[in-house]
């Protein structure tokens, strides 16, 4: 009996289903389908940038480091000369080069985490990567103004502003969605003018004009470390690293810096001297860095005073030697600062502070160990961020970068965009 009511119920539910959707009340569509997601609609996944890389003469990059290389064979991932081993301070100033490794390798090596992609038809771009290592090709074709090698220097930044001039590319954006780095403060300085709607990749702002550059278009990158990174096997052997590491304070490095890099000197009477300060004066050869690498690694603060502008690679030494940096400089801009928070592992001072005798020293010596071994822990947990590397892997230091030149893109779309259909350009400003 109770068989054949709940048939009828069953089919009495059926039937009037049927009607329903015979009749359109009822769309039974969102059951079956899936629908295709909004344009505009998150999909959890963030899609990586589209770069297109253009395809300069060798001359404007690898050439540089290996003058046989020729541009009868296309530059791939596979045919890529190797960073120099013996390429010593230069080394800090190779951001360019792994940028366009990463291009090369495809963003990420199959890396599905990959942040940028190359794509081969501009069309498709996203951004364009300007591949000309200005760096390196200060550093190569003269190392000073007076330099006569100086004027090859310029002629390869005249001759590729010609060749950008008269890409429709550039011209449709003017520029502003190319992303040119320079991170040797005399890096592209003969045209820097030129391209300053560009994205810029620099280590910090200290020889620009603010009409130049600025943290809402431009990237600001580590140095490449030129010490060796402290693996955890080297770093979790320590039983106790607060007592392990016997220096309290080290700096090791050149006295004789410009503006800012001026304060050194005025340090090394203040600091030199200390039973627990190890402050020397040094130049970066590869036996002083090895000599700098085991002082780093055997202290428990590094300090990083301004160079000859606000920044210098000590600090990312100090990171990937798991060595708390202590910072003095007033106007000093930290890569990848919207993602971390560097008061959580470094302390910082003003020129100010610390130019008064004694306090410096006894902020560190009254530090408690507790406090510093949390430092530590999270230092080491960033260092990772820091790193350079081909093949590129998940969050270093290269995909870091392109996800912050990936943050830029929505301001460029808006300034391209409305420069398209305004007749009186910039009115607001």
């Amino acid at each position: 009996m109770y068989g054949k009511t709940i048939c009828t119920i069953v089919f009495f539910i059926f039937l009037v289903a049927s009607f329903s959707i015979y009749m359109g009340t009822v769309d039974p569509r969102p059951y079956f389908y899936l629908r295709e997601p909004s344009p505009c609609s998150s999909t959890g996944k963030q899609q990586p940038l589209r770069v297109f890389m253009y395809d300069l003469p060798r001359k404007f990059n690898v050439a540089m480091m290996d003058p046989r290389s020729s541009d009868v064979e296309p530059l791939t991932g596979k045919n890529l000369p190797s960073w120099p081993q013996t390429s010593g301070i230069k080394r800090q100033h190779s951001v360019e080069y792994w940028l366009m490794a990463s291009l090369l390798q495809g963003g990420g090596g199959g890396d599905d985490d990959a942040e940028a992609i190359r794509v081969f038809d501009p069309d498709l771009a996203d951004a364009f990567y300007v591949p000309f290592f200005s760096s390196l090709s200060f550093n190569t074709h003269g190392k000073n103004m007076t330099d006569p090698d100086t004027e090859f220097d310029r002629q390869l930044q005249v001759e590729l502003m010609e060749f950008l001039e008269n890409s429709e590319y550039w011209k449709r954006s003017g520029g502003k969605d190319h992303v040119i780095p320079m991170t040797h403060p005399n890096a592209f300085r003969f045209l820097r003018q030129q391209v300053n709607a560009s994205i810029l990749v620099v280590v910090d702002f200290g020889r620009y004009p603010k009409d130049m550059a600025s943290l809402s278009k431009d990237v600001v990158s580590p140095y490449v470390h030129v010490v060796e990174s402290l693996t955890e096997d080297g770093d979790d052997g320590m039983r106790d690293p607060f007592e392990a590491r016997t220096t309290l304070l080290y700096f090791r490095g050149n006295t004789a810096r410009k503006d800012e890099g001026k304060i050194r000197l005025r340090l090394e009477k203040l600091l030199a001297g200390n039973s627990d300060v190890h402050y020397e004066k040094s130049v970066a050869t590869t036996q002083n860095i090895k000599v700098s690498t085991e002082g780093m690694r055997s202290s428990k603060f590094c300090l990083h005073p301004a160079g000859d502008t606000p920044s210098s690679c000590r600090l990312f030494d100090a990171i990937v030697s798991h060595c708390i940096p202590v910072i003095i400089s007033d106007k000093i801009e930290l890569p990848f600062e919207d993602e971390i928070d560097y008061s959580e592992f470094s302390l910082f001072f003003s020129i100010k502070e610390s130019l008064e005798p004694g306090y410096i020293l006894n902020n560190l010596r009254q530090f408690p160990k507790e406090k510093w071994l949390e430092m530590w822990k999270r230092l080491k947990n960033v260092s990772h961020h820091f790193e350079f590397q081909y093949p590129t892997k998940r969050e270093d230091a290269v995909n870091m970068l392109w996800r912050q030149v990936k943050h830029k893109i929505p301001n460029v779309k808006l300034a391209v965009h409305r420069n398209r259909r305004l007749k009186v350009p910039d009115w607001w400003l």
